[in-house]
């Protein structure tokens, strides 16, 4: 991860367990339980409060606290809203004498990205993507850009699964410059764009996300080698990937001016991959001869997870179908 130079002091990053966090304005209490993750903007500790379990994020200054508030503040009114955690205090607290601003948000209890799609099924990549995508979209009316999009700042939550962001340290205002990205998931990293916060650089982060789940190691571009077409071949190589490679290169490459777009046609593909999966399985059913099971055998249960990516994946194109014609109306 490329950070701006901040003023944080490393002792400071990392409190250890029983350590009470105790606001200097409201006077609440957080025991810290355990250390959740590091970034840019400051440290995520899982703490516990009179209400229970709870994140709390330290900051190491009071501007970029403020900006991630902002962006909590706003999805906490939104109704129904299911994008990043909610906002619950907000408060400094004395350190060494020192004072750091921290708030405090709601603990989502969940699965990375990529260990529920290794556990489930790759079949369930596109989904989320769809599901991220829909989120972006309404991240992006209100004037962010979400900028550090990558699968360690997702978490799968649920039943029924739905992925969510818990970090939104990366936020920056559109049409500034990207205040902390990741290499792998950074266009301008690729050669194949600027650091500029706009809608398709979130768009560029979250096909790569797709990659990743391909290519849970990564990888890295080799020198002297067109990137595009370095990643047109990872695409084509990667099973998974294949059936979406025109959304994707259209990610990769700008085309698309907002991410319900990108959605659109990713259902598409999806719907498009469905139609010529079926006559190859009736195809294979004609061909196999099924035996009778003995007498004395339970039937097979079939597992309920693919049962749960159609429904999901029925609701999810009906849904944006709705929306779609309500945003033409």
């Amino acid at each position: 991860m490329v950070t701006k130079k901040t003023t944080w002091k490393s002792q400071d990053s990392n409190l250890q367990r029983g350590t009470c966090i105790t606001g200097k304005w409201h006077g609440h209490k957080y025991h810290v339980l355990k250390k959740l993750g590091e970034g840019a903007t400051g440290t995520v500790y899982l703490a516990e409060s009179p209400k229970g379990k709870v994140a709390v994020k330290v900051g190491k200054n009071n501007m970029s606290i403020t900006s991630e508030v902002n962006v909590l503040s706003h999805f906490s009114k939104v109704k129904g809203q299911v994008l990043g955690p909610s906002l619950l205090d907000m408060d400094d607290v004395i350190l060494q004498g020192e004072a750091f601003p921290f708030y405090v948000m709601e603990y989502l209890e969940g699965t990375t990205l990529l260990s529920f799609v290794e556990n489930r099924g790759s079949e369930w990549a596109p989904i989320f993507i769809v599901q991220l995508l829909g989120d972006l979209d309404r991240l992006h009316r209100a004037g962010w850009v979400f900028g550090d999009l990558k699968p360690d700042n997702l978490i799968i939550t649920g039943p029924p699964a739905r992925v969510r962001w818990f970090d939104v340290g990366g936020t920056t205002l559109i049409g500034r410059s990207v205040k902390e990205y990741t290499e792998f998931f950074d266009r301008g990293y690729w050669g194949l764009g600027d650091r500029k916060a706009t809608p398709s650089y979130d768009l560029f982060a979250s096909a790569m996300i797709f990659l990743n789940v391909a290519y849970p190691n990564r990888f890295e571009k080799k020198g002297g080698e067109n990137p595009l077409l370095y990643l047109s071949g990872k695409i084509e190589s990667a099973p998974l990937l294949r059936p979406y490679k025109k959304v994707l290169i259209r990610a990769l490459t700008g085309e698309y001016p907002n991410a319900q777009l990108m959605k659109k046609d990713l259902m598409e593909s999806i719907s498009d991959k469905q139609r010529k999966e079926k006559p190859e399985k009736k195809g294979k059913q004609l061909k196999k001869k099924k035996s009778p099971p003995p007498a004395s055998a339970p039937p097979e249960k079939k597992p309920s997870y693919k049962i749960e990516i159609m429904l999901t994946a029925s609701f999810l194109f009906l849904a944006s179908v709705l929306y779609l014609v309500g945003q033409w109306i």
